[in-house]
């Protein structure tokens, strides 16, 4: 990783191929005029198809689930791995009946480990949740949070909502995920009858898939999954371990990604296809690969056309060179800030290190030094994690409470909503610049703010109009700048209470608060509405 900080985007670009495992399968999609086509030893019935496979000596052949509401045909061929596979693709692509051939890329997670107001055992370690500036692992400032326990007041998620998790499976028999986890209910609990009882293309799916090895039980062998996923929807206010952000939601359990933290992109075509097919609302993608993959695209666009809000890692190489899944459009791109919320550049893990940039993040979250659960033990919690792959699942977790607050959001809709909430200009100055940036997106998200929000509510519609409240955090007394006057200035406590109500005239007006906490100050003139946070000391 030493050289990514080199300037030659060549070397910076053969540094981040050179971490990835090369293929050895390929990807083909028939055109829509070829007939539905069914495997027969490893045949597909293509004689040009099936000629090309056996000259190169094909390991095996596998057809990729297309989705329920899709009539494509995918497959991938697996050959041995000394394999030209880009010839491969070029042969396949000249077929008459092949729409396109490419690569099975692999992919990775986007997060490392290191070990090390609920009532949860060790809740006062998870500061991305609450900042009180104690946290002593990183430089660390108060309010540098995402505000749950003020979103807790609003709403704590609903058991109607299903949250899939595409990474390494899980600690199933975690008792922080007790009463949590999606089950199959079309599926009858049989794991001897061998039959597919829902006719899903899937048997005995009761508890999700492992799509590594093509079985019914997503356990995690590796660590990322079962972290990513407690931050998510950790049971909380326990007396035990560590809180999720949604404390009611499903988790859907989909194994994408195998012990070495490396999944191929057609297992996580098949989980995202199988997530949309199964009722998921959300899915969690703390993965990344750099090559660009249609295939890949065309399940994300499967899933964002069945109403799935898809969240992903903008991946951790501290380049603007873009990954995918979270460059494709309309997916949520989550970026990764420190205690102090400055862009986490370097992890905790490796001094080359960095979240990614670039014009197609959304927004950023906390992502390093991030506690969370063990794959191996289901009382260890001294292991936390560093990623943008951590920073992801606070996006999904608060895009589940929205949906819970009002389940006929669609995905652009939580999109525009969280992105609109997020607090600007909470970082480096020559970063987190005022509006859009290529390092932060749209900011650092804030649950309260985005929960407090509503679609036809100018009171948060906070592009409108550009204020600036300092300074933050402040002793008592703080002063407000905007663009427009008169305007009128509505400071609200973290219960969604209003304690305070002011007319500003001037510029520059100042206005008091004796007690100690965090609050938002609204401000609303005939040019539009903003709002901000403001802690008093």
């Amino acid at each position: 990783m030493k050289k990514l900080l080199l300037s030659c985007a060549f070397l910076l670009s053969f540094t981040i191929n050179a971490q990835t495992p090369k293929t050895n399968r390929i990807t083909i999609k028939l055109k829509s005029s070829v007939e539905n086509i069914t495997l027969n030893n490893n045949s597909t019935g293509i004689v040009q198809i099936d000629s090309i496979a056996k000259n190169y000596n094909a390991a095996g052949i596998t057809k990729l689930k297309s989705g329920k509401k899709s009539k494509s045909q995918l497959f991938t061929i697996s050959f041995p791995n000394d394999t030209n596979i880009e010839n491969l693709v070029k042969a396949y692509s000249q077929l008459q009946t092949v729409e396109y051939a490419e690569p099975d890329y692999i992919g990775q997670g986007g997060g490392k480990k290191f070990n090390m107001t609920p009532n949860d055992q060790f809740y006062f370690r998870q500061w991305g949740l609450h900042n009180d500036g104690s946290f002593n692992l990183s430089p660390s400032i108060s309010g540098a949070d995402i505000d749950m326990e003020a979103a807790w007041d609003i709403e704590q998620g609903s058991s109607e909502i299903i949250v899939a998790v595409m990474d390494s499976g899980l600690n199933l028999e975690h008792p922080e995920f007790e009463g949590r986890l999606w089950s199959n209910e079309a599926e009858t609990v049989n794991f001897d009858d061998d039959i597919d009882n829902d006719n899903n293309g899937y048997i005995n799916d009761f508890f999700g898939w492992d799509f590594v090895s093509n079985v019914p039980f997503p356990f995690d062998d590796h660590g990322h999954g079962t972290n990513v996923t407690g931050i998510i929807a950790a049971n909380g206010n326990n007396l035990s371990g560590y809180s999720g952000v949604d404390l009611n939601c499903k988790i859907m359990t989909l194994k994408g990604l195998n012990a070495n933290n490396n999944g191929n992109y057609s297992w996580w075509y098949d989980a995202i296809i199988y997530a949309a097919d199964n009722g998921a609302r959300v899915i969690n993608l703390s993965v990344g690969g750099n090559q660009y993959s249609q295939v890949l695209e065309e399940a994300v666009q499967y899933a964002l056309n069945n109403n799935v809000v898809v969240v992903a890692c903008m991946m951790n190489f501290n380049t603007s060179i873009p990954f995918y899944p979270a460059n494709f459009e309309g997916v949520i791109a989550v970026g990764s800030t420190n205690p102090n919320d400055s862009r986490t550049q370097p992890f905790f893990w490796d001094s080359n290190s960095g979240s990614n940039y670039g014009d197609h993040i959304s927004v950023v979250a906390p992502g390093n030094f991030i506690y969370g659960l063990s794959h191996t033990s289901n009382t260890e919690y001294g292991i936390y994690w560093g990623g943008t792959s951590q920073a992801t699942p606070y996006v999904s977790g608060l895009a589940a409470l929205l949906l819970a607050q009002d389940p006929s959001r669609t995905p652009a809709q939580i999109k525009s909503i969280i992105e609109n909430t997020a607090e600007d200009q909470v970082g480096s100055t020559l970063e987190d610049t005022p509006g859009f940036d290529i390092y932060y997106g749209h900011g650092r998200i804030n649950a309260f703010q985005s929960l407090s929000y509503s679609l036809d509510n100018p009171e948060f519609n906070k592009n409108e109009n550009t204020l600036i409240v300092y300074p933050n955090p402040s002793k008592g007394s703080f002063n407000i700048q905007t663009e427009s006057y008169p305007c009128t200035a509505k400071v609200y406590n973290t219960l969604g209470q209003k304690i305070l109500e002011q007319e500003i005239t001037t510029i520059n007006t100042t206005i008091n608060i004796t007690s100690p906490g965090t609050y938002i100050v609204s401000v609303k003139s005939k040019d539009g509405s903003t709002a901000k946070k403001i802690i008093i000391e």
